[in-house]
């Protein structure tokens, strides 16, 4: 048993951590297409900040790291960053989402700094589709990145697949289909409104649509989790890949939250969808101890709130891209 949980008893054992608000593609539900107002370097924390957040993280029993950005592959020396989180005690599982653009370059030193697997974002297999959805992006480059994490045992490689209605949704089938051909590991996730209080989101398909499509491709049988998080797993009977459903809008799965979300520039978010945060930066600039961030830490987890207000429509002075998801 973690040694760290809420109010309301649920065991924190995973936190996520942004290393930049930087990104190379500007993906439609992401950001905007001019992109957002950037941190100064000096707002984000430093290496070594992150390091000692993640050895009080440690301490109070968290297991799993993530990295996450923007697109964590845009910052300088990664890979350093990786080597040192995967010397601290009691840390045994290190992920990273990423978009996939520069893995071809880094998935081997990753992989031999420590990382153990990654998630790829990927809304489309069609090349001018999927450039409109990143408005900037080439479909040939995470390509080459899913193959070359693979080839470097970054296993299990997770793609992830925004589903938007009207926009990407006739690509379903061609996506599972490829757990069979190829054992992609694909994940189908919910859009969420994400800063559209009040609106109605249209480009909202339901898993139970999404599960519907794909079950006429072939019988879908529960399949065992292949990591840490909130999705639900099937296969087709005999494939090598899996199937995974996440639905943060219309199944909420906060009954399970087991995470923290350390921002890029030092805040701690107990909730992805709620502006409470902890300032940490300011802390650790004046010389807070680990013992100290400890405590910051344990008072992010009891402000957990019970569930999000998805349903109900959300406003974050955030985008997604500066909170890293």
């Amino acid at each position: 048993m973690t040694k760290l949980a809420d109010s309301y008893h649920r065991p924190i054992n995973y936190l996520r951590i942004s290393v930049t608000d930087r990104c190379n593609l500007r993906c439609i539900y992401c950001m905007p297409p001019e992109g957002i107002p950037l941190m100064s370097h000096g707002d984000i924390l430093r290496y070594e900040e992150i390091h000692l957040v993640a050895r009080a993280a440690a301490k109070l029993g968290i297991t799993k790291l993530r990295l996450t950005g923007g697109e964590p592959l845009v910052r300088a020396g990664l890979t350093d960053l990786v080597a040192m989180l995967a010397k601290i005690r009691g840390i045994d599982d290190i992920s990273m989402t990423t978009n996939g653009v520069l893995l071809e370059r880094d998935a081997v030193a990753l992989k031999q700094a420590g990382l153990h697997r990654v998630n790829i974002s990927l809304d489309s297999l069609r090349p001018e589709r999927f450039h409109k959805i990143t408005r900037i992006g080439k479909l040939d480059d995470v390509l080459r990145g899913i193959e070359a994490a693979s080839e470097a045992g970054l296993d299990p490689v997770k793609v992830n697949m925004v589903v938007i209605r009207g926009t990407n949704d006739d690509e379903i089938s061609h996506f599972a289909l490829l757990t069979l051909s190829d054992a992609w590991h694909v994940r189908f996730i919910e859009f969420m409104p994400f800063m559209e209080k009040g609106k109605k989101n249209r480009y909202l398909m339901p898993v139970s649509e999404i599960m519907e499509r794909i079950e006429v491709l072939g019988k879908l049988e529960p399949s065992l989790p292949n990591g840490v998080g909130p999705a639900k797993y099937y296969r087709f009977p005999g494939a090598k890949g899996t199937i995974g459903f996440i639905s943060p809008v219309t199944d909420c799965f906060c009954q399970a939250c087991n995470r923290l979300r350390l921002t890029a520039d030092g805040k701690l978010r107990p909730c992805l969808f709620s502006d409470d945060e902890i300032d940490l930066r300011s802390p650790l600039r004046q010389g807070a101890t680990v013992g100290e961030i400890k405590r910051l830490i344990r008072r992010a987890a009891a402000s957990k709130p019970e569930r999000h207000k998805l349903m109900t429509g959300v406003t974050c002075e955030r985008f997604m891209s500066q909170i890293g998801g």
